[in-house]
């Protein structure tokens, strides 16, 4: 005979959560969680802090509840789960915020403004929606000691990561390594990932891509390249201005590449370049270019001809490009460290046959990419790096 339970028709989750949450405050439940495993192994739980200079979305609820799975289940293991708050109070997010607010640049900061009444400004702002966080943190059930957080403005936050930095350094823990930061140049600072993500920071805008020529150095070239004259590679750019700074050609160890016999459409001479061959087309397409299919067919062009013939002397794929040197662009441009080891072909997996020449130019100041695969190619020493430009 099967169990018969009467239906409840009066279910109200709101009311089932309020219950809840005044069973807890008025029972001090989540204090016994942590006052009744006194000396008990701990599990130490510092909360990822907030910033309270923003409300809180969904997202912050979803990311709370996965956090709060550990503490809870910890505190069931029989751990003592003190579960710190804190309030992330640092960053230029708040600092550009204050100044709109106040009608003042960096600039004015010591000037319209002392930098007393600027750090109090930006103390309040940071703090702004403190309240709004708490009744959230209490509605969604969320354990966590708000009482007494840590709050990274206070000067014992910071002397103590300070400290912790001293200590892992006395360890040899820390080294000196490069890495490549965006900069604003209007906040005079360099940018962290999340700041780069705030609303307005990218924006679609038209710019400007070039093909420069990089002429190769003979000696260096492998066999199936000797006795061809001068030799160029074509290498792509969407930011012409770092090819003061170019430092190496990254290509795509398995993309087939060709050597083209052609004219240079600006001085009229003969040139042979090296290209992506899945990007022939898009350089020489054009209805200023045609290809033939033997070589002696380039005696036909004369200077001044309005279309310019090419012919497809070799294949080879990318790999085989390796260590091949060229000369350096902009030669009045900069100096360089470890220069024996700069202007030549290395690898890389981001390089396509989308666009462009299927070589890129790689400047390891200017990218991440770029750093990554000079670091790859030179891991002893740092990558390719300018030591120092003089016009």
């Amino acid at each position: 005979m099967s169990a018969k339970f009467p239906e409840y028709k009066g279910l109200d989750l709101p009311n089932v959560a309020q219950e809840m949450l005044s069973y807890w405050e008025e029972n001090n439940i989540f204090e016994k969680s942590v006052t009744t495993r006194e000396g008990k192994e701990p599990y130490v739980f510092f909360e990822g802090p907030p910033s309270a200079n923003g409300l809180p979305g969904v997202h912050h609820v979803l990311a709370r509840a996965i956090k709060d799975i550990f503490p809870r289940y910890k505190t069931m293991k029989g751990f003592q789960v003190k579960r710190k708050a804190g309030w992330d109070t640092h960053g230029l997010p708040i600092e550009l915020g204050v100044e709109k607010e106040l009608g003042i640049t960096k600039e004015d900061i010591g000037k319209k403004i002392s930098v007393e009444d600027y750090n109090a400004a930006c103390r309040k702002a940071v703090m702004r929606y403190t309240h709004i966080w708490n009744d959230l943190t209490q509605k969604m059930g969320y354990w966590v000691d708000m009482e007494d957080p840590y709050v990274t403005y206070e000067p014992k936050y910071m002397e103590s990561v300070w400290w912790l930095l001293k200590e892992i350094y006395n360890k040899k823990l820390i080294y000196k390594g490069y890495t490549i930061q965006p900069y604003s140049p209007k906040a005079g600072t360099g940018l962290s990932s999340h700041e780069l993500n705030q609303p307005g920071t990218y924006q679609d805008v038209t710019d400007t891509t070039i093909v420069a020529q990089f002429k190769t150095i003979e000696n260096t070239l492998p066999d199936f390249l000797q006795n061809q004259g001068a030799v160029y590679f074509l290498a792509w750019t969407t930011t012409p201005w770092t090819l003061p700074s170019n430092t190496a050609l990254t290509v795509g160890p398995k993309i087939e590449y060709v050597l083209v016999d052609t004219f240079n459409q600006y001085t009229f001479e003969p040139t042979k370049v090296i290209l992506a061959k899945k990007l022939i087309e898009k350089q020489f397409g054009g209805k200023n270019n045609f290809e033939v299919t033997t070589s002696e067919a380039l005696s036909s062009y004369s200077s001044g001809d309005k279309k310019i013939p090419f012919y497809v002397v070799k294949e080879f794929v990318g790999k085989d490009l390796i260590d091949i040197k060229y000369e350096q662009i902009l030669d009045y441009g900069c100096e360089f460290e470890n220069k024996q080891d700069a202007f030549r072909v290395i690898a890389g997996d981001f390089v396509t046959t989308e666009d462009g020449t299927g070589i890129v130019h790689t400047s390891p100041t200017f990218g991440a990419d770029d750093a990554l695969v000079a670091k790859q190619a030179v891991p002893e020493i740092p990558p390719l790096l300018v030591k120092d430009c003089q016009r």
